[in-house]
């Protein structure tokens, strides 16, 4: 191509813009192997700081792409989709799950059991090696405390924000997107089809109020526009060490001595950062090094301890200032089978569009 370039250019050969021209037909520049490019989901005020530490290591170079607060995960799943026959990302830090497990079962993922994954309870490993999970975080309700003095008037789980003394009161993020959506499919899959449906055609008739996203419904709780709202642990937190009137409610908590129980058992959702090496990606070995990387005890330490306080699923670390009522994970998994709710996706997707379109 470049030998064709210099006999269609001959003045141009040698010169500055002949090699842009170059550059840009041959794609040479900075070696693939040099770096590892990764679609990162989690926030990048939590992330940045691990993936640099990585770079000073091992001197491998990251390039990291970072998602918008409404279109996470959603947003690199079509990506990562639209890029499968020629992949320019080599792994994929997703902040949640279900979008990692439907790129698993369309091909996107290639298999590779790191070493560093082994301590990690089975429920959070794919059995063909696709995926690891890590640093969850837990869907909660957050409460503001002026607004509801007494703790009898909380709302202490799914059932309970259906109650009509909430109407109009409460907040969540749109369902489509993020956190939400993966609820919204785990509701489907605990409590069957029916019964999901009926739900969120009650809270759609309480009026709950849509926001853009998790981070908006914690703020709007902690300056007392709401009662109440759905969020995840990391946004509540942030309103928690803001010193606003607000507590943290774990909704449907399961003890950690529960037995294995029906399909119709409502749990706290608990939704893991998941890693994974996309099949076929520039640089699969450094990949490889990277996911290693943060699967180590010291990463999901260290995301403890951020302002986002990511829940430790290794059993070697603990989550230090983390007040978090923890299931036995065995057993959680039995309940929360995290591949079946990824089976009810597309059900949930398509009702929750039809239900809330207006709004």
């Amino acid at each position: 191509m470049t030998k064709n370039a210099a006999r269609l250019f001959p003045a141009l050969t040698g010169s500055k813009p002949f090699l842009i021209l170059c550059f840009l037909l041959t794609g040479c520049g900075p070696s693939a192997a040099n770096r590892v490019v990764v679609y990162c989901a989690l926030d990048r005020e939590f992330a940045e700081p691990i993936l640099q530490d990585f770079t000073r290591e091992t001197g491998l170079e990251v390039v990291p792409r970072w998602d918008t607060e409404a279109n996470k995960s959603v947003g690199f799943y079509e990506d990562l989709l639209h890029e499968q026959d020629r992949p320019r990302c080599d792994v994929h830090w997703n902040n949640e799950i279900v979008a990692t497990i439907r790129l698993q079962k369309l091909g996107v993922l290639a298999p590779y059991k790191s070493p560093s994954a082994r301590p990690f309870p089975a429920p959070f490993k794919a059995n063909d090696g696709t995926w690891t999970a890590f640093a969850a975080r837990a869907r909660v309700l957050l409460i503001n405390t002026k607004l509801l003095a007494d703790k009898k008037d909380w709302p202490g789980g799914m059932m309970d924000i259906t109650l009509p003394r909430w109407k109009g009161k409460f907040a969540m993020a749109r369902p489509q997107f993020g956190t939400t959506a993966t609820q919204a499919a785990c509701l489907f899959h605990l409590m069957g089809s029916d019964q999901a449906k009926e739900l969120f055609h009650k809270l759609k008739e309480n009026e709950v109020v849509l926001l853009p996203g998790n981070k908006q419904v914690a703020v709007q709780v902690g300056l007392g526009k709401f009662h109440f709202g759905f969020t995840d642990t990391d946004d509540a937190y942030a309103e928690v060490e803001a010193g606003n009137p607000v507590a943290i409610v774990y909704p449907d908590p399961l003890p950690a001595s529960v037995a294995v129980i029906g399909p119709r058992q409502l749990a706290t959702l608990f939704i893991p950062n998941t890693v994974a090496l996309i099949k076929d990606c520039p640089n699969p070995e450094g990949g490889k090094k990277l996911i290693d990387y943060l699967l180590r005890p010291e990463v999901e330490a260290k995301l403890a301890r951020t302002a986002s306080r990511q829940i430790p699923l290794n059993p070697a670390v603990k989550a230090e200032g983390i007040n978090v009522p923890l299931p036995n994970w065995e057993r959680y998994g039995e309940i929360v089978d995290f591949t079946k709710i990824a089976d009810r996706w597309d059900e949930a997707q398509r009702f929750l569009a039809k239900e809330f379109a207006a709004r």
